[in-house]
């Protein structure tokens, strides 16, 4: 593994030109440059990137440093030194002697300024990263509400946290991550509220993932953090809402802002974070109380509805009197459960098309979609129209859920309960049932359970989760951060 260690400027400029030239691949590497200049009888050199910095602001800074000769005379290389410091019109301006530390804020986007004489750099910042503007985030869209989302620039993503928390005690603490991407990550979290312990435990996780490069972002984050192995489960909810974002920062959760990425990590999380929208703040809370109730009870409805029914199905007997009804009434030479597996299978697939498929031809996936499954498949005699129905029914509910990593692990712990039941009839489906429940109570996340307020039992939080309640009347921070003031607001 490529390890960095300090590499010192050299006084003579000539020397430290050669080194960074064949470190940066100059001539071979289009986008990096060097602007040679001759101030006070020294020689100057400004080395940049193209398209991560702000050309008008490097053209004022060379214009101020041009400007010096008709400004004062000879000095020593001391004053030199002092006096083009003094000159560098820039808000951020740092000094290393470190030419890796250097060369790495260059890629950044950053510019550096080597003094003939001098073994230290000047490190100004000029960036301006390419991306969009924020927009408000497809996964997470409301009726009312701000319509500002994060971008891929993690500069920006901290500004709009800091427009809404003006609090001087929000701490935006960047490192950096992977031993050839140096990729920027940001842990915030407001100090007083938020709980040190778990600041340090995430920093020393961070600290410790030796990677040559993140190039899937926040996600190859996650797993180092976190440890997820086989769980489908979400272990941390993902935000692309400013707003979302700073709701958890005043409950006392802690962000993880990965550069390149417009997602945020929440940390630490349960079950329950992951069923809530931001919706249900932007009504009344007895419309937010009802969004919340339909959401919950869809989410169950899709995750239990097929598995019980085939269940009916395979064991009629099951069945009162007055629902006898319920069940295929024509039949094919295709089992239920392998009509079921199919169906599942092309609802995937058609979730996966309509991610690929460019807007313009949405659409058309669509009535493709509508013939394939809902008339052509029933007329050939693949699937009945039942089995259409219930697939239907789980999925429109799984779209339901707010947390697309949520939806997706509900899916796959569905299917398993669709093959236990399919194997072990009603044992089957209690049992499955019951490894899930278990599964759940197991899982902890940064050592917080999953099912907090449920199991452990905190009825007054738990009361919050069932209950959409006003915002007066919520007091207290959730108890599952540890919070350093746990008092939001008073009587």
């Amino acid at each position: 593994m490529y390890k960095e260690t300090k590499e010192p400027f050299s006084r003579d400029i000539i020397e430290n030109e050669e080194r960074i030239k064949k470190r940066l691949g100059f001539g071979t590497s289009f986008d990096v440059g060097v602007r040679k200049l001759k101030i006070l009888d020294h020689e100057v050199q400004i080395y940049f990137v193209n398209g991560l910095c702000d050309d008008k602001y490097i053209i004022d800074l060379i214009r101020e440093l041009l400007n010096l000769h008709g400004r004062v005379g000879k000095t020593s290389s001391l004053n030199t030194r002092q006096t083009i410091e003094n000159h560098l019109v820039n808000v951020q301006v740092e000094t290393t002697d470190d030419m890796n530390k250097a060369i790495t804020e260059m890629l950044s986007g950053l510019v550096f300024i080597l003094v003939d004489g001098e073994n230290e750099a000047f490190v100004v910042d000029v960036r301006s990263y390419p991306g969009r503007g924020p927009e408000e985030p497809d996964t997470e869209r409301v009726v009312r509400g701000a319509r500002d989302g994060y971008t891929e620039n993690i500069i920006l993503n901290t500004a709009l946290t800091r427009r809404r928390i003006r609090d001087e005690r929000l701490r935006h603490e960047i490192i950096k991550v992977g031993e050839r991407s140096k990729t920027d990550i940001c842990i915030a979290y407001i100090e007083g509220i938020a709980d040190p312990d778990l600041v340090e435990v995430i920093k020393k996780e961070l600290d410790s993932i030796h990677i040559d490069g993140l190039t899937m972002a926040d996600k190859i984050v996650e797993e180092y953090v976190v440890k997820q192995r086989a769980n489908p489960l979400p272990l941390v909810r993902y935000t692309e809402r400013p707003d979302v974002a700073a709701t958890h920062l005043l409950e006392g959760h802690i962000l993880i802002m990965v550069d390149t990425s417009p997602s945020v990590i929440i940390a630490p999380t349960t079950i329950f974070h992951h069923v809530q929208h931001a919706e249900e703040y932007r009504q009344a809370p007895a419309i937010g109380t009802f969004i919340r109730w339909i959401r919950f009870l869809g989410i169950l409805f899709s995750l239990l509805i097929l598995p019980f029914w085939l269940l009916l199905v395979m064991q009629p007997t099951l069945l009162p009197a007055g629902l006898d009804f319920i069940g295929p009434e024509e039949t094919t030479n295709i089992p239920v459960f392998l009509q079921i597996l199919f169906a599942e299978v092309g609802i995937e697939l058609l979730r996966m098309a309509a991610i690929h498929t460019p807007s313009p031809l949405a659409t058309a996936l669509g009535l493709v979609a509508a013939l394939l499954i809902g008339e052509i498949a029933i007329q050939v005699g693949y699937v009945t129209p039942e089995v259409i129905l219930y697939v239907a029914l789980g999925a429109i509910g799984m779209f339901a859920t707010p947390s697309y990593e949520l939806g997706v692990g509900l899916r796959v712990i569905r299917l398993l309960l669709l093959v236990v039941v399919a194997t072990f009839k009603a044992p089957g489906f209690i049992l499955g049932l019951t490894l899930f429940f278990i599964l759940l109570t197991s899982i902890k996340a940064f050592n917080k359970p999953y099912l907090w307020p449920f199991l452990p039992f905190d009825p007054p939080a738990m009361w919050q989760i069932l209950i959409r309640s006003t915002v007066p009347s919520v007091r207290w921070r959730p108890s599952i951060v540890d919070p350093q003031d746990p008092i939001r607001q008073p009587e």
